[in-house]
C-alpha cells in the first residue's frame, strides 16, 4: 500500500510535511516526498488527510471476561478502531481478575482470535484486587503483561505500594496507579460541590486524590520505580506531578478527555452517564488538566473507556456503577476541545495519543518509523459531525457527550498493514492484532 498526498505528522521522529507513506508485509517500508507507485501497489489517497501513528490508548475496560455483557474483546477492538486506536491496553478487573499468568496468556490467545487492534493487558497488583498480597509480578511479566494495575481500586497502604513499585522496578515495568483515598468517599462518588449539593448528595474532595498521589510520588521517589497516575483529575494532583518531575522523580500521568471537558455540572444534565471516578470535578480542575498536557506535566490522553449496560446506569447516582465510552469519541473531543482551542499544536496532541503513551507501557508503537509496525491513522482535521451513540460499535452507550458536535473525524484505521475501518465501517472480520 502507498498512502498518498497526506500531510504527515510523526511526533516520534519529529517529522511533519506532505509526504507519502509505503507499507509492506505488515511494516512501514519508507517516508518521503513523492514516492512513485510500484507495481501491484494500491494506492490509498490521503488528500485532505492527516497521516498519524496508529493512536495508542493505555487505559481501557474491555469488560472480557466475565463482563460481557458490557463489553468483548470484539466489540471493543472495534470500537477502538472506529476512534483511530490501532493499539490498546486493558485493564485487569475482569472475571476471573488477571492475576495469574494462565489468564494472561488466554486473554492473548483469545485477542488473537477475536480483536481487529491490537490489544495489550495489565496484571493486577494484588490478587483478586483485593489491596492485601501482591501478585506474582515476574510470573505475569513473563505471561506478556506491560504494567501492573489495580485499576478501580487504590493501593491501600504505602507499605504495599511500596513493596509493589520495587517488584515492578526490579522487572522494568511500571505500577500503574488509580488515586483516591476511599476514607474520603462519602455516599457516592461525585465531586464535593455545588453540583453534588443541589443533587442532596454528599461529595469526594479533590484531596482524596491528591492525598494518594503525594504518596505515591514520595514512594516512586524513594524506590526509583516508574509510577504512571491515571485519569488526573484534580487542580492540586497536577501541581504535585509538576513539582515531582522537577525533582527528577521518574512519574508519568494522563487525563482522559472527560476531564479535560466536562465540569461536574454536567451530573445535573446527564446524572449517572456523567458519573465516574474519579468525578469530573471544577471548572478551576479542568483548566488545570488542561495547562498540565499543555505544558508535559500530564504526558498522555488514555480515554478510561468503561462500558455499562444500561440498566445498571439507569439505577441511579447513588448505585449507578462509574464510567463511561470513551474510545469512539476521544479523538474527536482532543481535536476539538484542545487543538482548535490552541491548547496543544497537531503535533502535541498526536503525540498524546501515540508515542507517549507507547513509551510509558514500553511498546514499540505510536510511530512511523521504518521497519516498524504498519499501525497508521488517517483522519480528516476539518469534518464535523455529531455524537450518536446508537451508531458506535461499543456494545454499551453510556455517554454524556450524545448530540454533542465535533471536528475531526476518523477516516481510516490501519492495522500491522492492513485496512479495517474504513468510510465509518469496520471492513476487518478476523484479527489482525
Amino acid at each position: 500500500m502507498l498512502i498518498k498526498g497526506g500531510f504527515v505528522f510523526d511526533p516520534a521522529n519529529a517529522r511533519a510535511g506532505r509526504l507519502d507513506v509505503r507499507v509492506a508485509e505488515g511494516k512501514i517500508v519508507a517516508v518521503g516526498p513523492e514516492l512513485g507507485v510500484e507495481a501491484g501497489e494500491e494506492v490509498l489517497d490521503a488528500a485532505g488527510l492527516i497521516v498519524a501513528p496508529g493512536f495508542v490508548d493505555i487505559h481501557v475496560h474491555l469488560r472480557d471476561p466475565g463482563f460481557t455483557h458490557k463489553e468483548t474483546l470484539a466489540s471493543g477492538s472495534r470500537a477502538a478502531a472506529a476512534g483511530g486506536f490501532t493499539t490498546v491496553v486493558a485493564m485487569a478487573n475482569t472475571k476471573p481478575v488477571m492475576d495469574r499468568p494462565e489468564l494472561v496468556r488466554e486473554f492473548y490467545r483469545r485477542a488473537a482470535r477475536e480483536a481487529v487492534v491490537n490489544v495489550y493487558t495489565v496484571g493486577a497488583v494484588t490478587r483478586g484486587l483485593a489491596g492485601e498480597e501482591l501478585s506474582d509480578f515476574a510470573a505475569l511479566k513473563e505471561a506478556g503483561v506491560v504494567g501492573f494495575s489495580d485499576d478501580g481500586n487504590p493501593i491501600p497502604t504505602a507499605a504495599l505500594m511500596r513493596q509493589a513499585l520495587k517488584e515492578a522496578g526490579r522487572l522494568g515495568l511500571p505500577v500503574i496507579a488509580h488515586e483516591g483515598d476511599p476514607s474520603l468517599v462519602a455516599d457516592t462518588i461525585v465531586n464535593e460541590g455545588d453540583a453534588a449539593a443541589r443533587l442532596g448528595l454528599g461529595g469526594m474532595p479533590g484531596a482524596a486524590e491528591d492525598i494518594q498521589v503525594a504518596r505515591d510520588v514520595l514512594l516512586a521517589e524513594l524506590t526509583g520505580a516508574h509510577l504512571h497516575i491515571q485519569h488526573v483529575s484534580s487542580a492540586r494532583s497536577v501541581a504535585i506531578i509538576r513539582e515531582a518531575k522537577a525533582r527528577g522523580v521518574r512519574v508519568t500521568a494522563e487525563a482522559t478527555p472527560h476531564h479535560f471537558t466536562l465540569t461536574d455540572e454536567a451530573l445535573l444534565k446527564w446524572g449517572a452517564d456523567a458519573k465516574m471516578n474519579p468525578p469530573l470535578r471544577s471548572a478551576q480542575d479542568v483548566a488545570a488538566v488542561r495547562q498540565g498536557l499543555a505544558d508535559g506535566t500530564l504526558d498522555a490522553i488514555a480515554t478510561d473507556h468503561a462500558p455499562h449496560a444500561p440498566e445498571e446506569k439507569a439505577a441511579g447516582l447513588v448505585q449507578a456503577p462509574c464510567g463511561i465510552i470513551g474510545l469512539e469519541t476521544a479523538f474527536g473531543l482532543t481535536w476539538t476541545e484542545l487543538v482548535l482551542t490552541g491548547v496543544l499544536t497537531p503535533a502535541q496532541a498526536i503525540a498524546k495519543l501515540t508515542c507517549l503513551p507507547a513509551r510509558i507501557v514500553g511498546l514499540p508503537k505510536g510511530t512511523l518509523s521504518p521497519g516498524g509496525d504498519a499501525d497508521i491513522t488517517l483522519f480528516d482535521p476539518n469534518a464535523t459531525w455529531e455524537v450518536d451513540p446508537a451508531e458506535f460499535y461499543s456494545q454499551s452507550r453510556n455517554t454524556p457527550f450524545a448530540g454533542r458536535k465535533l471536528t475531526g473525524r476518523i477516516v481510516y484505521t490501519i492495522v500491522g498493514g492492513r485496512l479495517v475501518y474504513a468510510g465509518g465501517k469496520i471492513l476487518a472480520e478476523e484479527a489482525t492484532a
